[in-house]
């Protein structure tokens, strides 16, 4: 039999299948965008981390396609049930190559329903510490006080002690005066001068401590997971020097 009848015979019998399948296929892409647009809106309104929104809108839009998919095979002629079992084998086989993918995946889907830290709050785990900047499925993202940025996956995250300093943290500032100096007066006037800082926390009391011939340490470094930077502006010079305010410091 000439080709061109052998071609001629193949359009005849399966030309209107595949044309319907890539019909099928072009109208399934479609309709996954724009019900993937129509689901990241609504779960934007919905009180989910953004990983979890993302995730979820991801699996809404290859839910479409996968059933597209199997619309333009059945379209074709195919049997679609070996199809699928076969797929479950492949992807019991790709699940074992990718234990460790799939468990960060596990463990960042844990770490978003669970919340033990958010993003803004200072956490210390795994001998690191710093600002939580970013949630993924795969990994945390810690931004440190040095500028730099820490990478943690997230299967090293559960499991492990982690130490939720939150968004407020408390700087410890040690001043030294002399001996016979009224230390209410002292507390009271530091006190003050803190508090007109419109960057700190005025809903929470004020710690401070006051000791009698002890010797006072230095100024902590802001470099520990309990320490932060001090705001901008802050009259620092008012608790190092308070001999300008009527009483000496300690030599």
């Amino acid at each position: 039999m000439p080709l061109a009848n052998l071609i001629t015979q193949y359009v005849v019998q399966y030309g209107f299948r595949i044309i319907g399948a890539a019909l099928v296929l072009v109208v399934a892409l479609f309709a996954a965008r724009s019900v993937g647009r129509f689901s990241e809106r609504w779960l934007s309104q919905q009180d989910l981390e953004p990983p979890l929104r993302l995730l979820l809108a991801r699996v809404i839009k290859a839910l479409v396609v996968i059933v597209g998919l199997l619309i333009a095979l059945d379209q074709l002629g195919l049997q679609i049930a070996p199809l699928i079992a076969g797929l479950g084998v492949a992807g019991l086989g790709i699940g074992l190559a990718l234990q460790g993918v799939l468990s960060n995946v596990v463990a960042g889907l844990s770490i978003i329903f669970t919340k033990p830290y958010r993003v803004g709050e200072h956490v210390s785990l795994l001998g690191v510490h710093g600002d939580v900047a970013k949630i993924d499925l795969f990994t945390t993202t810690l931004s440190h006080p040095d500028h730099s940025r820490i990478v943690i996956p997230n299967r090293k995250v559960v499991g492990e002690i982690l130490h939720n300093f939150g968004t407020i943290r408390q700087l410890d500032l040690s001043v030294g005066v002399s001996y016979g100096t009224d230390l209410d007066k002292v507390l009271n006037l530091l006190k003050d001068v803190v508090s007109r800082h419109p960057q700190v926390c005025k809903t929470l009391p004020p710690p401070s401590s006051a000791s009698r011939g002890l010797p006072i340490p230095p100024l902590p470094s802001p470099s520990g997971p309990g320490s932060m930077w001090l705001p901008q502006g802050l009259p620092i010079s008012s608790l190092i020097e308070p001999s300008s305010n009527g009483f000496e410091p300690r030599r």
